[in-house]
């Protein structure tokens, strides 16, 4: 894991760590927790899935007032291509509560950063 890049580390379930691996999802979806606030474009993002870790940069980070208004704009094929919106907003809902919602929500566009170390 040193790529010399400064990078937040994140964590992910496994079905959503595979398709950032595989570059098929596009956009990360949190809530505006203070330590996000600051998340811009250029950010690097390490997600971690157990042993595992996939290096991104992040795009562009959008605000929106509910997951519904995130979906609707961002597309839910670049959430999760294999998932339905119904499916999804209820996936992410008994992930985030509404009082985490009421927070912000975060619509984080990223892309994949090729490892500098062949071995990884």
């Amino acid at each position: 894991m040193s790529t010399g890049v400064r990078a937040r580390e994140m964590n992910l379930y496994r079905r959503y760590f595979d398709l950032v691996a595989a570059g098929r999802k596009t956009i990360e979806v949190r809530v505006q927790y203070p330590n996000l606030r600051t998340l811009s474009a250029g950010d690097h993002i390490r997600f971690v899935c157990g042993r595992d870790d996939c290096l991104t940069r992040v795009r562009r980070v959008a605000v929106y007032t509910s997951f519904e208004e995130m979906l609707d704009t961002e597309g839910p094929i670049n959430v999760n291509p294999d998932s339905p919106r119904e499916q999804q907003l209820a996936s992410i809902r008994r992930i985030y509560g509404p009082e985490k919602e009421a927070l912000g929500v975060l619509a984080i566009e990223i892309e994949r950063v090729a490892a500098a170390d062949p071995d990884h």
